[in-house]
């Protein structure tokens, strides 16, 4: 059992890597936004009052600074906070915020205890009890991670389930593949919970996988840890294919959407990018479009074109 795990447990990390360089890679490769110009900018330096670069006379031929600092502290503030959702129905916000926290947090957990094991292999030693201050501080920082993990996933799952049910407007709009995942994401942070508080306090059986990981020495785990590792497994895999792929493609759509305020100049990649596009041929038509001419000849013929007259 303990090589199985080791096994499935690459496989869903070699997965869940590839499977979302590809969708990243093919997002990035997208042809460029209709421009929103809506304004503030947050990385503008007068965002505070909604002022953009255009406010500076020639402003092409200026620099146009931007605050990435402040561009990501805003995003990871969504992320965490959430407070659109908030401001619009605090009770849905109330179970929708500890399921997202606890996605977040469960993978951060992991990737914890990667790092953990790696220290190990190199001999510090992580427990309450150790004789290193970087061992205690890491036992209690996977401790404090792990916990929260299981407790806001499962909190917030169970949360999902039944507001989604509840509440008319969400259920109008929610579709059985959602509470599949509910469901299926309940029963992931559940095991965890269980296995953590019924039967490793301490986490010790979490360290002890990961260091087999990382020694290829399969570890002897109680079977109900097994069993979350395994679930945890199946939940990498399945999770690029469901609509979690928002935590990334909500960030592309802040910075490379919302927040992309990059003018279109001559000789620029971007002016390059339009003018392909622009010279692509259109392949359906109406009363106001012609098929087959480019967009460019459709954009600047004078009029409409001719429509087809039916013949009897």
């Amino acid at each position: 059992m303990g090589t199985l795990i080791i096994v499935l447990t690459y496989i869903a990390y070699v997965c869940i890597v590839a499977v979302y360089t590809f969708k990243v890679v093919g997002w990035l490769r997208l042809p460029p936004h209709i421009r929103w110009d809506l304004y503030p900018v947050i990385h503008e330096e007068n965002y505070r009052y909604g002022g953009s670069y255009y406010e500076q006379q020639e402003w092409w031929t200026k620099p146009r600074p931007k605050n990435r600092w402040r561009s990501i502290m805003y995003s990871l503030k969504d992320n965490f906070y959430m407070g659109e959702y908030y401001k619009r129905n605090p009770l849905y916000w109330l179970f929708l915020l500890p399921w997202h926290l606890g996605f977040i947090f469960i993978i951060t957990f992991h990737i914890l205890c990667f790092f953990a094991a790696v220290s190990m292999v190199a001999g510090l030693e992580i427990s309450a009890a150790s004789a290193s201050s970087a061992g205690k501080s890491f036992y209690y920082i996977l401790l404090a991670t792990g916990g929260f993990a299981f407790l806001t996933g499962t909190f917030g799952s169970i949360g999902m389930i039944f507001i989604r049910l509840a509440d008319r407007s969400l259920r109008m709009y929610s579709m059985p593949m959602n509470f599949f995942n509910y469901f299926f994401f309940l029963i992931v942070y559940g095991s965890g919970l269980f296995a953590w508080l019924a039967l490793d306090p301490t986490l010790v059986e979490y360290r002890a996988y990961w260091l087999g990981l990382i020694t290829l020495s399969p570890p002897v785990l109680h079977p109900m840890t097994v069993l979350h590792i395994i679930l945890f497994d199946i939940f990498l895999i399945y999770l690029p294919f469901t609509r979690s792929t928002h935590y990334i493609t909500r960030i592309l759509a802040y910075f490379y959407i919302r927040w992309d305020d990059e003018p279109n100049q001559r000789g620029s990649k971007m002016e390059k990018q339009l003018n392909d596009l622009l010279g692509q041929k259109v392949s359906w038509e109406g009363s106001h479009i012609a098929k087959g001419k480019s967009w460019v000849e459709v954009a600047t013929e004078p009029g409409f074109p001719d429509t087809k007259k039916d013949s009897k």
